[in-house]
């Protein structure tokens, strides 16, 4: 026979973890991605401005050192056309070379194969192409691809250099670096340095970015930003739609599932089966479908309780029908004080009936709302074997106990419950005992449980009844106990009470004769 055993073990959370996992995967993506664009679009065009002015200080330096005259406090034109020439042309830089008096002698545009070709940004003519432009615009600043307005602006100096106050500052010997817009609105980085030898000033060296160029990174880490995002989004979509088919169309299911069993308009409807989940849903979808089936049974035990009653109450009532018409018939006194006999054992086993059945139908409200505590076994069974000492028992009966338990032993459930599950068992044992039979109690443990049997010397148990006899109304009494006295109710009051506590009771005959009920009710330590 298996035995119901409580688990104490905490399951894991799977489904939480799963949330987790994919929010922390999402955010992390997100999180690192808006990290390493926002602090590459913060230093870009620091990063790019230093670099100008350190290529501005090493071009200017290299000049200083090979393409100064001395002696006229000058610069080789043609050395510096050359020097120029291999030192920015890998770049994208323009470089302009202005004497002291802040003429420009160099201007590596025209100089440099890659500006052969000059392109010009016109204004768009047609509507559609404004239109883009504007759209385009638009972007372009909400993605701070354009430069603040209060930039300088970049305009053409042509030869004359102290238009750009960077060349003015640097005549003077500072090294100058500015931040400008042209008239397209794109970002011109500017550096001037002045070509000296030791503190002597011989020109100063103009180093430009090309105009848009910076424009064109920007644009590009915004694209990545967006790139990013966009990721973040789809997964974050992805993970959305994921765990709405994981979770909420489950759920759906299932609240769909419990408002039709609630409503009832389609037969017995059955909870889906999620068990194969693995999850807390599968739990959950698991616990509605045994509470539905236990529902369900409850249902059918009303059903079929109230058949039982009806069956039952049926046979007393015909009998004290039959006994009232023979007693109006009967013509002398012997006869109807047999039938009078009749009437009172009826109505005893009518009110005997009614008692029970009020008792069993309020049982199973009552288990529900009592509260289980630690009983102590030993005290309790120890007070019933008192009690029936006390009383007078049918044909000399005896009852004895035998316990083997610690002193402390403690079992879950109610005093008064668990008390008349023994007081029942008892009774039916003493009714099947013989002339000066002993009823026995007995009591051990067992890993986790408490163990308690009642044993009797009757004749036993039909093998075929061993489990019909706990069913409501079964009863099968020897010849001479007292008619309307039992109910066939009172050993199944003992498996609903018992099951209640979490335990289990049954039936079996003993190898040297008799009945024995035992019974198995869970230690305290190990109830929940």
């Amino acid at each position: 026979m298996e035995f119901l055993r409580h688990r104490k073990e905490s399951r894991r959370s799977v489904l939480r973890w799963r949330i987790i996992l994919l929010n922390t995967i999402v955010f992390a993506v997100l999180i690192a991605g808006v990290t390493w664009v926002q602090s590459s679009r913060a230093n870009l065009v620091d990063e790019r401005q230093t670099g100008v002015e350190e290529e501005a200080r090493v071009v200017a330096a290299t000049l200083s050192e090979y393409a100064l005259v001395a002696d006229s406090r000058g610069i080789n034109v043609q050395s510096a056309n050359e020097l120029l020439r291999d030192l920015v042309g890998p770049t994208r830089l323009r470089a302009r070379l202005y004497d002291t008096e802040g003429q420009r002698i160099v201007d590596t545009r025209y100089i440099l194969s890659r500006n052969a070709v000059q392109v010009t940004e016109l204004a768009p003519i047609d509507r559609w192409s404004r239109f883009k432009q504007w759209l385009e615009s638009v972007y372009e600043s909400i993605m701070g691809v354009r430069p603040n307005a209060h930039y300088e602006p970049y305009l053409e100096g042509g030869d004359d250099g102290k238009v750009y106050h960077e060349v003015v500052a640097a005549l003077d010997g500072t090294v100058t670096s500015t931040r400008r817009i042209d008239e397209h609105n794109k970002l011109v980085l500017t550096t001037a340095v002045p070509v000296q030898h030791f503190r002597a000033i011989y020109g100063v060296l103009f180093i430009s970015t090309e105009s848009g160029d910076i424009d064109a990174i920007l644009r590009l880490e915004r694209t990545k930003l967006i790139e990013v995002f966009a990721l973040a989004t789809l997964m974050m979509l992805i993970a959305s739609f994921y765990l709405s088919w994981n979770i909420a169309e489950p759920m759906r299911r299932l609240a769909e599932a419990a408002d039709r069993v609630r409503r009832g308009r389609s037969g017995r409807e059955h909870i889906p089966n999620m068990s194969d989940r693995g999850d807390e849903i599968g739990e959950l979808a698991e616990s509605m479908s045994a509470m539905t089936r236990a529902l369900y049974d409850r249902i059918d035990a009303i059903e079929s309780f109230a058949a039982d009653v009806a069956h039952e109450l049926k046979n007393p009532l015909t009998s004290l029908r039959s006994a009232v018409d023979m007693f109006t018939r009967a013509t002398d006194e012997e006869s109807r004080q047999r039938m009078l006999g009749i009437v009172r054992a009826d109505v005893k086993r009518i009110d005997r009936l009614i008692t029970d059945i009020s008792d069993a139908s309020r049982l199973d409200a009552e288990l529900s709302r009592e509260t289980a505590a630690a009983v102590d076994i030993v005290k309790l069974l120890e007070t019933i074997v008192e009690i029936y000492t006390m009383m007078e028992l049918p044909r000399g009966v005896k009852i004895a106990l035998s316990l083997e338990l610690p002193p402390d032993a403690r079992v879950m459930g109610r005093d008064e419950r668990l008390g008349q599950v023994f007081r029942n068992l008892v009774d039916n044992a003493v009714s099947f005992s013989p002339k000066d039979g002993t009823v026995t109690i007995s009591a051990h443990t067992d890993p986790g449980w408490v163990i308690i049997t009642v044993d009797d010397q009757g004749i036993g148990i039909p093998p075929d009844n061993l489990e019909t006899i706990f069913k409501r109304f079964y009863t099968e009494r020897p010849q001479d106990h007292d008619f309307g006295k039992n109910s066939g109710l009172g050993l199944s009051i003992v498996r609903q009470i018992t099951e209640g506590t979490g335990g289990q009771v049954w039936a079996e005959n003993r190898p040297e004769g008799g009945a024995r009920f035992v019974v198995q009710l869970p230690l305290a330590v190990n109830w929940q």
